[in-house]
């Protein structure tokens, strides 16, 4: 049932903050993380707004200015508070915004007792669920931003496990070929089968043979390239990066700081010395295109990943991979109409794909045809790099 799915994404997306404190919940340290507290109460928005005012007959809305203040991009919605002064939000306070999650969860409950049977009602309710999970990995990744940010760089309880050891895998050969690419149904037996608009459209791609090596690169790998004056070589970067580079400092990846001539990284226990055999990790597209020019080689486009993982396992979910792949639409791309018309196409300038999924991501939330999308100089999300074989 829709209910027991609803009462499984809602408690999930608290959990991941029951170790904060309510300081933790305004801080908006740059314009790319939100505070806590405006995600909670933003996909609480998103139920009350798509869901019970027009499909709940005499449901009252729980305040009248939470859809200026909790609306995030529809324009088809009305008028928003500014992304980058969702941080200057003291009020409502966290203890409101809980009341608002209250009460929504509780009209969704008598809801979604009676299962709907309306193809069209129940897809957006799945689509509901699938938008929170995209906030739940944003939960985790800004929480992390905000204390990794604050110059005490706490530990704190969070139930995600930044890295899981993995078996080794073998390489993986695409071989040079005409492949079909794009969302072609679930697995059998797969409940509410979901994808997003953006991977409709199954089309045809003709691939070179090329190979996928079987294992991310390693913080080991990456200091190589580090010592190696990566970051001080202009010939290993696009001219953005290396723009980006000099505009910003950048030395490392995010949330790296040299101790006494010693690398540690913040992670949610705190800070600790790299782990050598872990996957890179908060790397921009930028850096991965750097590392891969001076390995010798280069990132796998989207349809490569996508062929590859249907060919071999590619032990992906640890780190979102960088591909070298601009987001576009797909053949056939039509936008929806109404404000659900908003959420992925409107996206499609200046911003490369990444494939596959992170420890930040909520279970069973993504696809070999998931396509997430970010702009090259983002670190702050769970990314990674994945390179063809030299």
């Amino acid at each position: 049932m829709l209910l027991t799915a609803f009462q499984s994404v809602r408690n999930h997306s608290v959990a991941l903050c029951a170790a904060l404190e309510p300081e933790d919940y305004v801080v908006q340290p740059t314009a790319d993380v939100s505070p806590p507290k405006w995600h909670l109460a933003h996909i609480t928005w998103f139920w009350e707004t798509f869901v019970l005012v027009p499909h709940m007959p005499g449901y009252r809305v729980f305040h009248d200015d939470f859809s200026y203040v909790f609306n995030s991009y529809y324009e088809t919605v009305g008028k928003r508070v500014l992304r980058t002064q969702r941080g200057n939000l003291s009020r409502p306070t966290v203890a409101d915004v809980y009341h608002y999650r209250r009460y929504v969860d509780e009209h969704m409950t008598r809801f979604l007792v009676n299962d709907p049977t309306d193809s069209d009602l129940r897809n957006l309710i799945v689509l509901g669920l699938n938008h929170e999970q995209q906030h739940q990995e944003l939960l985790v990744t800004d929480i992390k931003y905000i204390l990794g940010h604050n110059p005490l760089l706490p530990a704190l309880a969070m139930p995600v496990t930044e890295y899981v050891p993995n078996p080794v895998s073998a390489p993986i050969t695409v071989p040079e070929g005409v492949y079909e690419i794009g969302y072609q149904g679930g697995m059998p037996g797969e409940p509410n089968p979901f994808y997003f608009d953006n991977e409709l459209g199954v089309h045809k791609v003709y691939l070179a043979k090329t190979t996928l090596a079987g294992q991310l690169v390693t913080n080991a790998e990456y200091l190589e390239f580090m010592a190696a004056g990566g970051y001080q070589h202009f010939g290993y970067w696009l001219a953005d990066g290396w723009a980006w580079v000099n505009a910003n400092a950048v030395q490392a990846p995010l949330y790296w700081h040299d101790i006494d001539g010693q690398w540690h990284y913040y992670t949610f226990g705190g800070l600790v010395p790299i782990d050598p055999a872990a996957p890179v990790c908060h790397v921009s597209q930028y850096e991965a295109d750097a590392f891969a020019r001076w390995r010798g080689t280069r990132l796998p486009t989207e349809f490569e990943w996508e062929v590859a993982a249907g060919l071999a396992p590619l032990n992906w979910g640890q780190r979102w991979e960088w591909t070298n792949s601009a987001y576009l639409p797909y053949p056939g791309f039509v936008t929806a109409g109404g404000a659900v018309g908003e959420y992925n196409g409107k996206f499609m300038s200046n911003q490369l794909v990444l494939r596959g999924g992170s420890v930040a991501t909520p279970a069973g939330h993504s696809r070999p045809t998931y396509r997430n999308f970010f702009q090259p100089d983002k670190q702050w999300q769970y990314t990674g790099i994945r390179l063809i074989q030299a």
